[in-house]
């Protein structure tokens, strides 16, 4: 069956935009008692009532932001989908609905596009979100996805970026570094498949990582373990562009210092061993190397009890005074300042 749908190939000119939105978003139901109208009409209506509301918006660009020769279409559609819903996560709020605009070129049959929607039908599913709308129009360079997300939160428990204190604890969910570790496996695959176009990859022991990668998950889980452990975080961010670069925003809007202890730092063992591999420092992969979509945020010290023992949540740091800067303290008790390195800098890092 996958075989007899990839060979097909129907033109997108046959349905036209409206009857192109129609068709792939047929499927789509409402779940929200906010939404009051969704698809099918020129705007779409929400009512939050007493609640806050939040939105983000994110566009993903082919050969910028992702690379069609490894991450599949429905791989695609899911991840435009997270990497939204985690920024209405990181204001410690629940994600509703979202819109989902496309810009594609020619060679984009209407099957592809179905692949790319199957993926966000099954994110608006699993995390119960309601597509209220979006638009579709044609490109002349290839893909573009633009999805903006909308959440609602109590007035009293929103988390902004500019709230933590010196003596907060800065604290991380998951681990660390394992979507840039995964970017490197398939883009090694992609050249060993240039030449040899006949190479099968093996990627299984790689399974974890590369999923990190082509399918991230939104940390809604945290948002609602919070809740029940009863912590409200003084600030948070989502881990989109590195770690460091994350630390550093909260400092700056809150005005603070840190300190981020190195040995602390939660990686997989995938991602050490294949950092090994790769010949890269695995906390550098892990401060730099962005795209987790983890939570980082900090908590009153009074709140230590409660998320001790966690799985899910680590203590990686604490706030200080302004004046002390924003340092890695090195396994062996040296501080580093720390900088936003981005991907780049890991060309010939040890």
């Amino acid at each position: 069956m996958i075989e007899d749908k990839e060979q097909k190939r129907t033109s997108l000119n046959a349905l036209g935009e409206f009857g192109l939105i129609d068709h792939l978003t047929k499927n789509f139901t409402i779940q929200h008692t906010s939404t009051l109208k969704g698809i099918g009409d020129d705007a779409a209506v929400l009512e939050f009532k007493d609640k806050m509301m939040v939105v983000s918006t994110d566009l993903l660009v082919e050969g910028v932001h992702f690379d069609l020769s490894y991450m599949p279409l429905r791989h695609l559609g899911y991840k435009a989908v997270m990497v939204n819903l985690s920024d209405i996560y990181a204001m410690n709020a629940v994600a509703t609905q979202i819109t989902v605009s496309v810009a594609v070129s020619n060679r984009f049959p209407l099957e592809a596009l179905e692949e790319l929607y199957d993926g966000i039908a099954l994110a608006c599913t699993k995390y119960n979100i309601d597509l209220v709308g979006g638009d579709t129009t044609s490109s002349k360079t290839g893909l573009f996805i633009s999805v903006t997300a909308i959440g609602e939160v109590d007035k009293e428990d929103i988390s902004y970026r500019s709230g933590a204190e010196a003596q907060d604890l800065l604290v991380v969910s998951g681990d660390l570094g394992g979507a840039f570790m995964g970017l490197q496996v398939l883009e090694r695959e992609k050249e060993v498949f240039k030449v040899n176009p006949n190479n099968q990859p093996d990627l299984e022991p790689y399974t974890y990582i590369v999923e990190r990668q082509l399918k991230p998950e939104a940390r809604k889980d945290i948002v609602e373990i919070l809740q029940l452990l009863g912590v409200k975080p003084t600030a948070m961010i989502d881990i989109s562009d590195g770690l460091s670069s994350e630390i550093l925003h909260l400092c700056k809007s809150s005005q603070v210092g840190c300190d981020v202890y190195e040995d602390k730092l939660p990686l997989d063992p995938t991602v050490i061993s294949s950092s090994e591999e790769f010949k890269l420092n695995s906390t550098i992969a892990a401060l730099s190397g962005g795209e987790d979509y983890e939570l980082l945020f900090t908590i009153n010290q009074k709140d230590f009890d409660k998320i001790k023992g966690n799985p899910n949540l680590t203590v990686i740091g604490y706030m200080t005074d302004a004046s002390q800067g924003a340092n890695l303290v090195a396994r062996g008790g040296s501080k580093v300042p720390l900088t936003a390195q981005g991907w780049n800098s890991f060309s010939g890092e040890d």
